[in-house]
């Protein structure tokens, strides 16, 4: 029998408070095939720490800005960009 679901897996990149927050500069996600940005936070989001992170925190896919129903595919970099405050 054929299992049509298949899983990759998508590198999240993590900076300044949100590193320190979660305990890692990046971590490995495995994701549905079919899967999005918001399906990569939501991944995110149940890990310790994870509450630190805002509603909607700033995202790129591969070093683009991209919104919650971006697709992601096998072995994308997904970052998590903290606000940054400068003077």
């Amino acid at each position: 029998m054929y299992d049509a679901s298949t899983r990759m897996t998508v590198t999240v990149l993590l900076f300044a408070s949100y590193a320190e927050a979660l305990g890692a500069a990046s971590l490995d996600v495995e994701l549905d095939d079919d899967s999005t940005v918001e399906d990569v936070l939501a991944q995110i989001r149940a890990r310790p720490g994870a509450d630190r992170l805002p509603p909607a925190p700033l995202v790129a896919v591969n070093q683009r800005y991209a919104g919650a129903g971006s697709a992601v595919r096998e072995g994308d970099e997904v970052a998590l960009i903290p606000p940054v405050a400068g003077g």
